[in-house]
């Protein structure tokens, strides 16, 4: 049966904080009860194992309702780090009342205060000074305080006090319950507590210490491990163990392990003191490997402790150890520093790629050639908790169907002619428990697309030639320059791979909607190969102006070009696409005037609402997203500007016709051309 306590103080605010501590801690196995001052006269009794009091004032005020076998628990109290941080930030040499439920209790809280390190102002307790030394001086106060008065000014309200580590001690042995302050709990109901009784605090860190050196053990073991003392009472139970048997580690705590598990041997070895190794039993229909040893020490017997893992487990280990003696590696070499800029598009990128890497689905990464897929998909690798373990990257690309799936799926001996002696493991083997890129991944044969899609779903391969089915634990980011979507729907890709591959979909921006990190990516580039070159205005202009259908891959191939000048200035025509861009101008000056005076003919006094329409389809451009006619609507009602659906359809159909947007099908949207882009600028300067 559960014990009680009792807890008694003069205010509800103020029980109510005691036990929120004492529920998280210690949960349901005490049964609590709140007493105020207020209830003593309709209780008359307090019939509890214990009374926790907060001070002897206290004490002597409800003793007489408390039996003579009832243990008492005087507490000690504190306060929050956030109640103590408001008290640090009263001005310097202030002189400052403190409020608390008694004079007792108010001078003992002066005290703890003032052992918590407070020097630079001076406490004086409500209870000692007259009513002109309150006008004018801060309150700090407790929670509510029914002792506070109308005439106090400046009043800081530190919240309830907390108990301290050595009253959570006393009440964790009153009730046999020390078992349940492990550390974690500890951790999470004192994070904001600032404690008075240092010494008894640094013992509960070594304790602790040691505690979470010993838990670290048990987690790194990679099997469930479950310690019984010679009475069969279990004393250790680790999360491999939780995960194994289906049951938590406070659920199996000091309970009978050899009445629960009757199926493993624990009776046979604490009789015979001697150890079996590797029996196959049965848990939840599931087979298990156990092994039992026990515990002697000096010729005497302390318990047993049984290590299990799944027989599907070691199989997993075979597995590993066969892909480290093959010795072939795969690491990935880059981290998210790695990748340059400093526009907001590509920080809002890896951000969103950061987030993605602590979770295990697949990722989809899009962008154009040349945006640093593989630079993110290294990134995310290194930043996952799969990162100590292989990244094997393919380009599905590179290589003819059968070839694909070999390296792929791996073969046996025999498996065709040719093969290798011996075998050969496919990638899905060598990226067990770390991560598989599937560089362009539009470019897979159908054939293999549903061979694929089995792996992922059944985290199951089978070798070309072989038979035996061998389990794979890894996973899958895929990157493409293409459309999978569109691909999807004309048939040359399957939707149901799709769906699986773009759980987690990551698009990279091209260069020119950040157009801010082409001169900080020019010279970082410029860095990395010793580069001495400096860039004329022009030279920066026509950089700047330049499409970089190449992305990134451009810049360091541009870069390197230069390098290889050995020019102490460049200049507009050192540059390999100066040429090219000057006849593209010279062949388009013509088109963009006739396209201007048609533009400015077409609309005449709605000039204002084509720049608004073109302005925002800019911004969305710039954005990577194109823009619907219900999208620019809202926008422009928010903006105060009248615009109907119908006159935006208009508008840019009429655009179209002048090559200035591009008006999608269906829901995809509005684009705005280079031409509107050029025409837009060109009204700007103008």
């Amino acid at each position: 049966m559960k014990k009680t306590l009792a807890i008694v103080s003069y205010s509800i605010e103020s029980v109510n904080s005691y036990y929120a501590q004492i529920r998280a801690l210690f949960a349901e196995s005490i049964i609590v009860k709140k007493v105020t001052i207020d209830d003593i006269n309709t209780i008359k009794n307090i019939d509890t194992d214990v009374v926790l009091v907060p001070s002897y004032d206290m004490f002597e005020k409800v003793k007489k309702y408390i039996k003579k076998d009832t243990d008492i628990i005087f507490a000690n109290r504190t306060i929050s780090r956030v109640g103590l941080q408001k008290i640090m930030e009263i001005k310097k040499s202030s002189k400052v009342i403190l409020i608390d439920e008694s004079p007792e209790m108010t001078e003992q809280m002066i005290s703890v205060i003032y052992q918590l390190g407070v020097r630079h102002i001076s406490l004086e307790s409500y209870w000692t000074v007259g009513k002109e030394d309150i006008n004018d001086k801060p309150v700090i106060i407790l929670g509510q305080s029914e002792h506070l008065p109308a005439y106090a000014k400046k009043i800081i309200n530190i919240g309830n006090s907390l108990l301290d580590f050595n009253t959570i001690m006393d009440i964790g042995i009153k009730f046999d319950l020390i078992h349940m302050l492990n550390r974690q709990d500890i951790s999470k109901s004192y994070v904001e507590v600032e404690s008075a009784n240092f010494g008894l605090e640094e013992i509960l860190g070594m304790l602790n210490s040691r505690e979470s050196q010993l838990d670290i053990l048990l987690q790194t073991i990679d099997a469930g491990v479950i310690g019984i003392d010679t009475e069969g009472h279990i004393f250790l139970f680790n999360h491999n163990a939780e995960k194994i048997i289906g049951l938590s580690k406070e659920d199996m705590i000091s309970k009978n392990g050899i009445e629960l598990f009757p199926h493993i041997p624990f009776k046979h070895v604490l009789r015979d003191l001697e150890s079996i190794e590797e029996k196959l039993i049965k848990i939840h229909g599931e087979y298990v490997v156990v092994s039992i040893n026990p515990l002697v020490h000096s010729n005497k017997s302390y318990g047993a402790v049984a290590i299990m893992r799944r027989y599907k487990d070691t199989e997993k280990r075979q597995h590993k150890i066969r892909k480290q003696l093959i010795g072939k590696g795969h690491v990935a070499k880059y981290h998210f520093n790695n990748i340059m800029g400093r526009s907001s598009a590509i920080n809002k990128s890896k951000s969103i790629a950061k987030r993605m890497a602590n979770s295990n689905s697949s990722i989809l990464i899009t962008g154009e050639t040349g945006t640093g897929k593989e630079l993110f998909a290294q990134a995310i690798h290194n930043s996952s908790p799969r990162k100590n373990y292989p990244f094997v990257a393919i380009n599905c690309g590179a290589f003819p169907e059968s070839l694909l799936e070999s390296e792929l799926f791996g073969y046996e001996e025999g498996a065709f002619t040719g093969a290798r002696k011996g075998g050969k493991p496919g990638l899905f083997e060598l990226a067990h428990n770390g991560t598989l890129f599937l560089d362009e991944i539009s470019e897979i044969p159908m054939n293999l697309q549903v061979k694929l899609l089995r792996v992922l779903q059944e985290k199951e391969v089978v070798r070309l030639g072989g038979d035996s089915i061998i389990n794979v634990d890894f996973r899958v980011i895929a990157a493409t320059n293409k459309n999978l979507k569109s691909m999807v729907n004309e048939g040359k890709f399957r939707e149901d791979l799709y769906y699986r591959l773009n759980v987690l979909p990551l698009k990279i921006p091209p260069l020119r909607t950040r157009k801010e990190d082409i001169l900080f990516l020019f010279e970082e580039t410029k860095k990395q190969f010793n580069g001495n070159f400096m860039l004329a205005e022009k030279a920066k202009e026509l950089i700047l102006s330049h499409n970089w259908d190449g992305n990134v891959r451009e810049i360091i191939n541009c870069v390197e070009y230069l390098v290889n000048l050995d020019s102490r200035i460049i200049d507009a025509k050192d540059l390999p696409f100066e040429y090219e861009e000057n006849l593209d101008t010279e062949m388009n000056i013509q088109i963009q005037r006739e396209i201007m005076i048609e533009f400015l003919k077409t609309t005449s006094h709605d000039l204002r609402k084509y720049i608004f329409i073109l302005e925002e389809l800019k911004k969305a451009y710039i954005n990577n997203r194109r823009l619907g006619r219900r999208s620019i609507h809202k926008i422009a009602k928010s903006n105060g500007i009248f615009l109907s659906e119908q006159e935006i359809r208009r508008m840019l159909i009429e655009l179209e016709e002048l090559q200035m947007v591009k008006v999608c099908k269906g829901r995809a949207g509005t684009v705005i051309t280079r031409e509107g882009l050029n025409i837009l600028e060109y009204i700007r300067l103008g």
